[in-house]
């Protein structure tokens, strides 16, 4: 049997005096074979990223450190090399994919400079001609549409999914043995998430290249993993072949995690009668205008012509891809965005043509829970002025304020006492608790939930829908729900609306929907879920 192409043995990782523990990673060892997908899983904190950093030498010391152990990549020790000799291997033999490209690429740069400096600094017998020639055909390769133009363009000007495949294009210019993918499709739509896997699938078989890949996404896993392994609090818990873990995990934490998941399948749904309409939506409009004398003037329809109706007590979910209007009109509904047309009807009273001033008592009855909760808490004020401050505005007392955000806090499952903590004090999940419980404390009768899950782990994102469920039926909550993760709107919608490139193209019954979806939109959208054809265990077994 040949070696392995990357072997770790006994790597540990120590973290800094006053960390939650001692070691970030502990006793480490795992193999990637060459032509190998190995896929890394578990939650925030449990080591991932963090292996991945240590192979290629980035950790942050002197605060991080390596503690033991060995990293043999093609039978050297990377461990124990110069950090010369780590950056000719580096971009060379092993290739990196960053979980988020906007961050990872520089903004002042164009995409193809990026993609040359990679082949300048490791072909350097490369003439200018060749170089330029290579990056129109690594951009081609990763499937960017119009390969010049994405190369003259600055990052910003790409959407996520072309950015994510001009860092592929980086990770792969020198054709590397190694590809490291850390979270590369957590952010992505599920069709550009489906093409993003199948060309790291197609790449890895055609050249033989061996891929380690990081994700907290089991679908991905039962898409593209030929093994598993699984890791929490810095440990190795369970590994083995993809379809024993995802079909008969053994740790009681692969079996947490995998029960997690959310099915593609909708639950039974016993029929309720149908309740007041509390938001009534007709012909709602947005375009979008940027560019001026001096930059080209591009004029986007954001919303065309969205109608829909939310009764008391629903959810409705808001489907489709990045750009498709998902998100303009949520933040058209709680007036963060004024709409060009159309007509918003909350309760019965017009609130699209209210002025700032005549909106803000009608805020009482309808509150927004944005994606990012760490972007929208103000990282300066505590968590219980930050929930008590709707309350303060709509004349309630000090007194009376700083109460309601301490019930608001336990009703949403957190310790009344962490109303004294800040927002970097918190989890991911913990601080999504404190964004719903801000929108929560002025008792609103429609809350809008703009990707409230995405970036969660599965075990905590199945934690903030059990308690979406629960204050929904006990405060009589209508949802207005925006995501792209169709098992989540599988299991919490009552009715799924379709978005495509800013229409309605298909809405309707959340279980009629999956099961005989009318638009070729919605059928490319379900036919993209990664790992549609596996059941999560937990859920097979019922």
């Amino acid at each position: 049997m040949s070696a392995p192409l990357l072997s770790l043995r006994g790597v540990s990782v120590r973290l800094p005096k006053g960390a939650d523990r001692e070691f970030a990673l502990q006793d480490v060892d795992l193999d990637v074979a060459a032509g190998e997908i190995l896929c890394v899983v578990g939650e925030s904190g449990s080591g991932k990223s963090l292996t991945a950093t240590a192979i290629l030498g980035l950790l942050p010391a002197p605060r991080v450190t390596l503690a033991g152990g060995s990293i043999t990549f093609e039978g050297e020790d990377l461990a124990s090399l110069s950090p010369a000799r780590l950056r000719a291997i580096r971009g060379k033999r092993i290739g990196m994919i960053f979980q988020e490209p906007m961050t990872a690429l520089n903004p002042l740069m164009p995409v193809g400079r990026q993609v040359a400096e990679v082949l300048e600094e490791h072909a350097r017998d490369l003439t200018a001609a060749m170089v330029d020639a290579r990056v129109q055909l690594l951009l081609e390769e990763v499937g960017i549409p119009d390969p010049p133009g994405a190369a003259r363009a600055y990052p910003h000007e790409l959407s996520g999914g072309q950015r994510q495949r001009a860092m592929i294009a980086m990770a792969l210019a020198m054709e590397p043995k190694l590809l490291i993918a850390d979270e590369p499709t957590t952010a992505l739509d599920v069709t550009t998430q489906a093409r993003i896997l199948a060309l790291i699938k197609e790449i890895q078989s055609r050249r033989g290249t061996g891929v380690l890949f990081i994700t907290h996404d089991f679908g991905v896993v039962a898409e593209i993993a030929d093994r598993v392994v699984v890791m929490q609090q810095g440990r190795i818990v369970e590994t083995g072949p993809a379809q024993q873990v995802l079909r008969a995990p053994v740790h009681p934490y692969t079996r947490a995690l995998v029960g997690a998941v959310p099915p593609l399948t909708p639950p039974a749904r016993a029929p309720t009668p149908q309740g007041p309409a509390v938001l009534v939506v007709e012909g709602l409009r947005k375009t979008y205008r940027t560019g001026g004398l001096f930059g080209r003037r591009r004029v986007v329809a954001a919303v065309q012509g969205v109608s829909f109706t939310l009764h008391k007590g629903e959810t409705l979910g808001i489907v489709g891809e990045s750009g498709s209007g998902k998100s303009t009109v949520a933040r058209t509904l709680v007036k963060l965005l004024p709409a060009d047309g159309g007509s918003i009807r909350l309760n019965g009273t017009e609130v699209r043509e209210a002025t700032r001033t005549a909106f803000r008592p009608m805020t009482r009855h309808i509150q927004m829970v944005f994606q990012d909760p760490f972007a929208s808490l103000n990282p300066r004020r505590r968590a219980g002025d930050l929930i008590a401050q709707g309350p303060r505005i709509h004349g309630a007392s000090r007194a009376e304020a700083r109460a309601t955000a301490e019930r608001m806090l336990a009703l949403v499952g957190l310790d009344p006492s962490a109303a004294g903590r800040f927002p970097h004090e918190f989890s991911g999940g913990q601080r999504q608790r404190i964004g719903l419980a801000r929108a929560l404390a002025l008792e609103p009768a429609v809350l809008v939930a703009d990707e409230p899950v995405s970036a969660l782990d599965v075990s905590v994102q199945a934690q903030v829908l059990r308690l979406l469920a629960e204050l929904k039926q006990r405060l009589s909550l209508s949802l207005v729900f925006i995501t792209h993760d169709l098992r989540v709107a599988a299991q919490v919608c009552d009715r799924i609306l379709v978005m495509h490139r800013g229409e309605v193209v298909e809405q309707g019954e959340t279980a009629a929907i999956f099961a005989a979806p009318g638009h070729p939109y919605t059928r490319a959208l379900l036919a993209s879920v990664p790992g549609r054809g596996w059941v999560p265990p937990a859920v097979a077994a019922e």
